[in-house]
């Protein structure tokens, strides 16, 4: 091992004490930051909020101090949909509602993990793993699939925001103290000798405890609802006594079995068309599994291109953090001038940054339009967040094809869009990746 010298640390210094582009890059960033002191004015002229294809919603959301963007997103896409068809102003489901039902589900997902690994070491890297978050609020499309096939959805009116559902850290915190108390219970008696019969009997009585916490957090998730909205005619829509899964099967009606999640990792140990999912990820148990088609990129553009073009939302996943000017809402690998700023380029790969823990799928947002060229090629995409209305440009984001390349890892798309070869290999046999792969990320 070689320490750093004096000698080093001087000649150091003096380097940049004689860098003049340096010197002003300290003036800058020490008054103003990184992201603002380095944003390139002539990318951002160039990103204009004007599309070919540009979808009509509803009010943009906010998911508030939570991570369940994901819920938000498949949300958002399914009432783009009830709005255009009932001709509406607004609507909102109750974004509570699928949060009530996920902690319960991931809480039963959870212990049920730790009753199929009773043998592993506790200070092994599979219980580390399931120990580190129980029930974060982060999620999956198909984690969401699997939560609205069996609970169905509710108007936001059924079922209002609380404190917790709008910041759950609080609420996360103590029963994620449950969880790891239930989790070093059942792994204690194991090693008394309790059959795992007897270990799955106590379950039932820990599943009731969360159950109670959950709704003094959150309320009751309603059993019957009323849908009563007014149309853009100032036309009365009213039905009344509705279960979730009633009112979900009748004004949304999506088959969600053939919504499927398309990949691009372009990493050596996943080929493309293949399907993969990962083990331990889930929510409702006995819910189809995470899967993935992955493919290159230009096949994940193409199919949401088809979607949108038969005015559907989409559901996407993404690593916002990277080249974003949050306030103006833009996405561009052009618009955060770093290697200018510091004087050094950051020349790693997509499948580097996925291989070395640079990047990974940490938000889902919901694409709403596309600007394509002459040769019907995409140039910018139009993305809806749930930030809020005063981020981006009243909401909403933008995202040049540049890093759509870059930095978006999936899409959720109808087979319908999928080729036969695409379908074919993602109803294939799926190979099964570690939890802590990166595909294995959660959207937040």
């Amino acid at each position: 091992m070689i320490p750093i010298s004096v000698t080093a640390l001087q000649r150091y210094r003096e380097e940049t004490q004689t860098n003049h582009a340096a010197q002003l890059a300290m003036n800058a960033v020490t008054a103003n930051g990184i992201g603002k002191s380095s944003t390139d004015i002539e990318s951002l002229k160039k990103n204009v909020h004007e599309y070919s294809i540009s979808l009509k919603t509803g009010d943009i959301t906010s998911q508030n101090q939570t991570g369940r963007c994901w819920m938000f997103a498949a949300l958002n896409a399914m009432r783009q949909e009830l709005i255009s068809s009932l001709n509406l102003e607004n609507f909102e489901f109750s974004q509570a509602y699928p949060l009530f039902w996920d902690k319960l589900e991931k809480s039963n997902y959870f212990l049920e993990n730790i009753l199929s690994t009773l043998e592993e070491k506790t200070n092994g890297r599979i219980i580390g793993y399931l120990l580190s978050a129980p029930l974060n609020d982060g999620g999956q499309f198909d984690m969401f699939a699997g939560l609205i096939e069996k609970y169905g959805l509710v108007p936001k009116s059924a079922m209002p925001e609380t404190v917790c559902s709008s910041a759950t850290a609080e609420m996360d915190k103590y029963l994620t103290l449950k969880l790891r108390e239930y989790a070093c219970k059942l792994r204690n008696d194991h090693r008394k000798g309790e059959s795992v019969e007897s270990l799955r009997a106590q379950k039932d009585g820990m599943l009731s405890t969360i159950y109670r916490m959950l709704t003094i957090c959150l309320g009751f998730p309603p059993e019957k609802v009323d849908f009563i909205v007014r149309d853009k005619n100032d036309q009365l829509i009213r039905e009344e006594d509705l279960t979730p899964l009633e009112f979900y099967e009748k004004y949304v009606g999506w088959d969600l079995k053939d919504y499927v999640s398309l990949i691009n990792a372009p990493t050596q140990d996943k080929p493309y068309g293949h399907a993969y999912t990962v083990r331990f990820l889930g929510t409702v148990y006995e819910a189809r599994p995470v899967k993935y088609l992955n493919l290159p990129i230009k096949e994940l553009k193409l199919a949401a291109i088809q979607q949108l073009q038969d005015g559907k939302s989409v559901w996407f996943g993404c690593d916002v953090g990277q080249g974003h000017v949050r306030d103006l809402g833009i996405m561009d690998t052009n618009s955060i001038a770093v290697d200018k700023l510091f004087g050094t380029e950051f020349p790693m790969t997509k499948e580097e940054r996925l291989n070395y823990g640079e990047s990974l799928m940490t938000h889902a947002m919901v694409l709403q339009g596309v600007h394509l060229d002459e040769e019907n090629q995409p140039l910018r995409w139009r993305v809806e967040n749930s930030w809020g209305k005063d981020k981006g440009k009243d909401g909403y984001y933008l995202m040049s094809d540049d890093w759509f390349n870059e930095y978006t890892y999936q899409v959720v798309v109808n087979k319908k869009y999928l080729t036969p070869e695409q379908l074919s290999a993602y109803e294939g046999e799926a190979k099964i990746l570690e939890p802590w792969d990166p595909m294995g990320s959660l959207a937040l």
